[in-house]
């Protein structure tokens, strides 16, 4: 690759990672003159990159909102498979997290809305499972209409192929359900619905899925049982929680963390991480007692905010206490 087209990648990357740049700090990372970063910043606006000089002391750069990018020349296929792969690889405990995470923010800035928007409607929790396999693939598009359906509140309509290995035993209806949650569990796609026939909440394989259309009537979500669909789903495959989906721990809480998801999510394994924001996100984490699940969520070492439940506040309040107390004067040692 030449030198010039290397430099202008590499400057362009850099003006995506954050939202502004001093002139003089985008030369030292490039390792180059203020003068040639001028020469290069014209070259990408030329190209169609909108990039605006900052007034102040030392002037800099920022690259402006995505609408007006040139959009990436993806097909709706490639624009999905990007997504679930990068979305999936920011909980994926690989430690690629965070590079994935800005990887997908700059991938949605340059792509025409139409599929912008399909790609925000792509919402996934990943719930984590020791251990790995050869799982069957899931078709890219089965994804697509089951997270639409998600996203939508529409009732799904599918054919729901029978186990491996086993005939099914002839023809069966097709299933109605209520899509609640796409989940990633170990490398296995899975979705979570309450299933209008039997009258209760059901577990689908995703490879095993073939939607049918049209789309049934919009419907209002019900609550899933224990309203966590983490220890839910957790529960379901460890034998536990069939009916209220409370999984193993006897206690679970809520909080919002000031830190990125893909830097919680590292360190989380048994718990749900849900992106708010760059650098906040909501995490659902159990544990064997509420001061035991306090301490657990104290050592990210960033503030936070308690969703709940009472008992997880008062166990913060029982350990501010405790920790006031052992940092307080000590009486002095008796000979």
């Amino acid at each position: 690759m030449p030198k010039t087209s290397a430099r202008l990648l590499a400057l362009l990357s850099l003006l995506q990672a954050r939202r502004d740049w001093p002139g003089a700090l985008l030369a030292e990372r490039l390792d180059t003159s203020p003068r040639t970063v001028r020469r290069d910043v014209d070259r990408l606006r030329e190209l169609g990159y909108p990039i605006v000089a900052t007034k102040g002391p030392d002037g800099g750069y920022r690259l402006q909102a995505g609408a007006d990018l040139p959009p990436l020349l993806f097909d709706d296929e490639q624009a999905v498979a990007l997504a679930v792969a990068l979305q999936t690889a920011t909980m994926s405990g690989a430690g690629i997290e965070e590079a994935a995470a800005r990887a997908l923010n700059t991938v949605r800035q340059v792509m025409p809305a139409r599929l912008r928007h399909r790609i925000d409607t792509l919402q996934i929790t990943a719930v984590e499972r020791p251990g790995s396999r050869t799982d069957p693939r899931t078709d890219s598009g089965v994804i697509m209409a089951l997270s639409a359906a998600v996203h939508a509140r529409q009732v799904l309509r599918f054919d729901y192929s029978p186990p491996t290995g086993d005939s099914g035993g002839g023809w069966t209806p097709p299933r109605r359900v209520q899509p609640h949650h796409l989940v990633s569990r170990g490398g296995r796609w899975y979705l979570v619905a309450w299933d209008l026939d039997r009258e209760d909440w059901r577990t689908f394989r995703a490879d095993r899925i073939t939607p049918r259309t049209p789309a049934g009537p919009r419907f209002t979500p019900r609550e899933l049982p224990g309203g966590d669909v983490a220890a839910f789903v957790t529960g379901r495959f460890r034998g536990s929680g069939e009916s209220d989906g409370s999984g193993d721990w006897p206690c679970r809480g809520e909080v919002i963390l000031d830190l990125p998801a893909a830097v919680v999510s590292r360190y989380t394994r048994d718990g749900l991480v849900e992106e708010l924001g760059p650098n906040r996100c909501r995490l659902v984490l159990g544990s064997w007692s509420w001061p035991s699940l306090a301490a657990t969520i104290g050592r990210f070492d960033a503030d936070f905010e308690v969703v709940g439940p009472l008992e997880l506040k008062n166990a913060f309040e029982h350990l501010a206490r405790r920790y006031a107390a052992a940092t307080g004067p000590r009486p002095p040692l008796t000979a």
